[in-house]
Formats: structure tokens, sequence, C-alpha cells
């Protein structure tokens, strides 16, 4: 009796054991997503796309990092200056970002974004309408977050 006794509590024991471990390891993952800094990275870099539409100069030029690499899908490569410069010359122009999915993931002072969407705009007066995935890394520097790279891909 006692040795059916010590099965059950055992059989028991492992089951909320089990229940505790996979209840501890949602919780780890859903308190990772709900980081405060990951937050408000993944929607400064969502702030950022508006700010390419509306041609926010300022705006951009504090979030860019000086040697920041924008890396487009068609394997254009943009300094932070030159993405300024062509929107400002009308090269390049946004005229719509739609983020269809969103994650950002902290690795000490680096947060990684990693998204897609679809993009609209103009490059040298030819429209593209583009689905891409893309992966931003943002770096702290002193009290601010900096773009130091972005590269995008093509979908489909």
């Amino acid at each position: 009796m006692v040795d059916l006794y010590i099965a059950i509590s055992k059989t028991y024991m492992s089951k909320i054991f089990a229940a505790f471990s996979i209840y501890f390891l949602i919780s780890i993952n859903a308190s990772a997503q709900n980081n405060p800094t990951e937050k408000y990275v993944n929607d400064f870099s969502i702030r950022k796309n508006q700010w390419l539409i509306q041609k926010n100069y300022d705006s951009l030029n504090l979030m860019l990092d000086k040697r920041c690499m924008y890396i487009h899908s068609n394997g254009w490569i943009q300094s932070a200056d030159e993405v300024i410069q062509d929107l400002k010359s009308g090269k390049l122009v946004y005229k719509k970002m739609e983020i269809t999915e969103s994650t950002a993931r902290q690795f000490e002072s680096m947060v990684i974004v990693t998204g897609k969407g679809n993009f609209e705009g103009l490059v040298n007066d030819k429209a593209f309408n583009l689905k891409l995935l893309y992966t931003e890394v943002y770096v702290k520097r002193k009290a601010s977050w900096k773009l130091v790279t972005r590269q995008s891909t093509k979908l489909e």
C-alpha cells in the first residue's frame, strides 16, 4: 500500500513539476516580449518609416548613426548622409510603408528589429512596390538609440 502511495505521489509531483516548468518558460518568453526597451526601439523603428515618408530630416539625422549602412534589397548601399541627401534631392521618395510584422530583441546595448512590410515609392522617378523582409540594428549611444545598419530582402 505504501509503495502504491509513493508511486502515485511521484507521478503527481512529476506532473506538477512539468506544469510549473511550462508555466515558467512561457512567463520568461512573455516577459522578454514585453521588455520596455524592445518595445521602445520597435516603435522607434516604425516612427523612422514615417519620418522617411514625411522627410523629417532633423529626426532622421538624430537617429541615424554617422556610420550607418542602409542596404536595400537591390544591393544599393547608402550612408546616413546619402539617405538624407537622396530624400532631399528627390532621388528617393517613400510614398507608403506598411509594416505587417515587427519584432525587437535586446542584447545588452543593442537591439535588433526584424520585420516584414510593404514599401512603395520612387527611385530616380521609377515606381517601386515591394514586399520586404528587413533587419535593423540599433545601438545605445549615450542617452539615445542609433540605427547603425539596415538590410532588406525581397519577398516573393
